[in-house]
């Protein structure tokens, strides 16, 4: 192992340690923006070296599920600490997430991919399951709320949110079953892709377990760390007069940079089913994981939840979803179709700060 790849959790976990018992000035913020950055490289370089040791499409789902379970536990200490304010939070970010993968990772990678390879092929079974999960668990989480006439405004009632919570879990559950037992060949790279690893021999037990651990500690410490940012960014977007889901952005594009990474340097070499397993498997993840443990916090404590979107979030997801299905019908990509997600992705993040 790289003593830097020892080395770089350790120091990061230390410094949100530092972080958490003394104030924050600008100084420090810098240096916590750094050690985020540093440590989502390390996160990035274990789950690489699990992801060899384990296979596909396991590696992919160690690194999603770590960190949609510490996203989970951020949005869940952050609206708890907010109270009614939060209530729109897991929205934002949920919401925020699914634009950033299917719009800004999935088109930064097929971009980066495209313009090294010209063309590259991916799995057509398994990215349409992967899609077809994500736009029945995103339907049934951030549109219903808003058509139902059960609760005031874009809410659900407890029944209604109960079952929502468990739809998610059940149809997150099913799809980690079909790709990792039912249909694993689905989400295996295409036999004529380059894989740069695959004469590699794969590392010991104890180095992968060693990873493991490390990539743990890593992710507690990016997360962490954007916590102890989150005042800032705060800060930053009521100084900026920008609004409120800004924040709920800007956590999603802190939590998902270790994914983005890696599902990029796949892509670079040529390995593009891995990165729409990080990609895709990260989404359903952020959906089936974050709206059971929101709604039973909401329902145990009575804390509000609105989770329903307004009409321009609605069109830029049904835009984002037509578009994906387009992307994915042929099994093969080009730079056209990265360029589409990408312009698509702007007009998000443009169009929440001008709404």
């Amino acid at each position: 192992m790289p003593l830097w790849a020892l080395l770089t959790p350790i120091a990061a976990a230390a410094l949100l340690g530092v972080a958490l018992v003394v104030p924050i000035g600008v100084a420090m913020a810098i240096v916590c923006a750094l050690a985020l950055i540093v440590a989502v490289i390390a996160a990035v370089h274990h789950a690489e070296v699990v992801a060899h040791r384990v296979g596909e499409p396991f590696g992919t789902l160690v690194l999603a599920l770590a960190v949609t379970i510490i996203e989970v536990a951020l949005i869940m200490s952050m609206m708890l600490a907010g109270g009614p304010d939060k209530a729109m939070l897991p929205r934002d970010t949920i919401f925020s997430a699914i634009m950033i993968i299917c719009n800004g990772v999935v088109g930064l990678c097929l971009l980066l991919g495209s313009l090294r390879h010209r063309e590259q092929s991916f799995r057509v079974e398994g990215a349409n399951t992967a899609l077809a999960t994500l736009i029945a668990l995103a339907t049934l989480s951030l549109v219903l709320p808003g058509f139902t006439t059960s609760s005031p405004g874009p809410t659900y009632t407890v029944a209604q949110l109960s079952f929502a919570a468990i739809a998610s879990l059940v149809l997150w559950a099913a799809f980690v079953f079909v790709q990792t037992v039912r249909h694993r060949d689905y989400f295996l790279p295409v036999h004529d892709a380059a894989d740069e690893d695959i004469h590699a021999a794969p590392p010991s037990t104890l180095l992968a377990w060693a990873s493991f651990g490390l990539l743990l500690v890593a992710l507690v410490a990016v997360v962490g760390l954007a916590k102890v940012l989150s005042p800032s960014i705060e800060a930053a977007v009521d100084a900026a007069g920008a609004p409120q889901t800004m924040i709920g952005i800007a956590i999603a594009i802190l939590v998902l940079l270790p994914e983005t990474w890696a599902a990029a340097r796949a892509a670079r070499a040529n390995r593009l089913q891995t990165s729409f397993n990080l990609a895709f498997g990260s989404a359903l993840a952020s959906i089936g994981l974050t709206i059971p443990a929101v709604a039973f916090a909401s329902v145990l404590i009575g804390m509000p939840l609105v989770l329903g979107l307004d009409a321009k979030d609605l069109v830029l997801l049904t835009l984002s979803f037509v578009v994906a299905s387009i992307t994915l019908v042929s099994g093969r990509t080009h730079v056209m179709q990265g360029m589409v997600h990408l312009v698509i992705f702007a007009a998000f993040l443009f169009l929440a700060l001008v709404p």
